[in-house]
């Protein structure tokens, strides 16, 4: 491949970082019919990614308890045990990102994440404070794969994109990238992460 890439841009979660809520909801609604139901009409993806666009957890709980008033308490659970839905780092993938810094690489990190838990997960894992920035979503009010937050990242970061190659799990923040004019691979696990680099001239 003939394109230099002198940017390299990653996602975190499910990157970097494992996220699962199931993690205490599996102790909280110990029924695996009624914790399906929960995340599918309570807690919901589409309810989550409102926090990483910026909306507070006191504002997001107060809409669901309203709603389902006798799920408070599982409500609020999201929220308080969200620690336990990131147990552990991507060892593999967390020596790439370092290995690619200590090369003196531009590295920046862009996440869907909530302002408040991403500080919490800066203290918890150090690695998240060694690329050169980060741009997230919760404290800029836009989400992947919205074509501005891109812009956006490479405004701030005065990236060039057609020299910016991007890494994330999820296919369609893959495609947002692609469409602000970046390189872009879907991330499965280090060793196609590897693999994907090197077809870009970058040997980790």
């Amino acid at each position: 491949m003939t394109t230099e890439i002198r940017h390299i841009v990653f996602d975190i979660g499910k990157v970097l970082l494992h996220y699962d809520p199931s993690l205490p909801y599996s102790r909280i609604i110990p029924d695996e019919a009624e914790r399906a139901w929960f995340f599918a009409n309570v807690c919901t993806h589409e309810w989550n990614i409102e926090q990483d666009r910026g909306r507070t957890w006191e504002d997001a709980e107060a809409l669901l308890i309203e709603k389902h008033p006798e799920r408070e308490e599982q409500i609020r659970a999201f929220r308080k045990y969200w620690y336990e839905m990131v147990p552990h780092a991507y060892d593999g993938s967390v020596a790439i990102m370092e290995k690619l810094i200590a090369e003196g690489r531009d590295v920046t990190m862009l996440t869907n994440f909530a302002s408040d838990t991403f500080r919490e997960a800066q203290a918890r894992f150090p690695f998240l404070t060694k690329t050169r920035g980060v741009t997230v979503s919760g404290d800029i009010g836009l989400i992947k794969p919205d074509v501005t937050i891109y812009e956006t990242h490479a405004k701030s970061f005065g990236l060039d994109p057609a020299s910016t190659i991007f890494i994330d799990d999820t296919l369609i923040n893959v495609e947002g990238a692609r469409a602000a004019g970046w390189h872009a691979v879907h991330f499965t696990d280090a060793e196609k992460l590897r693999s994907d680099l090197a077809t870009y001239g970058i040997e980790v």
